[in-house]
């Protein structure tokens, strides 16, 4: 997986809101959504006035992409990370050290528009 991008939460909320950039640069890759970010995008069309058509366009761009589920070797990489955050006095949201660690577990660079993935050594970090 090594060169392949795993998706943050703002980006596939800015794919399936029609984002230009986003949908060019996805075109013909496979997108890694860590399980995390499937959770909080059910959770966010939930929130929604439209659920059953957000569920609907969230659950197709899920079909065309992998989902990766959390291990114990996903857990290994959070504790790691968690703690090297917490040294540095850095925290982060819990969601996202979670993000943060499946995407270190897969060799992932996490696309994002969230500047405090910067803070997580080790992590390769695109910004779209």
């Amino acid at each position: 997986m090594a060169g392949s991008f795993a998706l943050d939460t703002n980006i596939v909320v800015a794919y399936l809101n029609n984002e230009d950039q986003i949908r060019r640069r996805l075109a013909g890759i496979t997108a890694y959504v860590p399980g995390i970010v499937a959770g909080e995008m059910y959770h966010g069309a939930m929130r929604s006035i439209r659920v059953a058509d957000n569920i609907a366009s969230l659950e197709d761009f899920l079909a065309i992409s992998v989902v990766l589920n959390c291990h114990l070797s996903t857990a290994r990489h959070y504790g790691e990370v968690h703690h090297a955050l917490r040294l540095k006095g850095r925290p982060i949201p819990e969601n996202d050290i979670w993000i943060a660690a499946t995407a270190l577990q897969h060799g992932l660079t996490l696309v994002t528009r969230d500047a405090h993935f910067n803070q997580v050594d080790q992590l390769l970090v695109a910004t779209w």
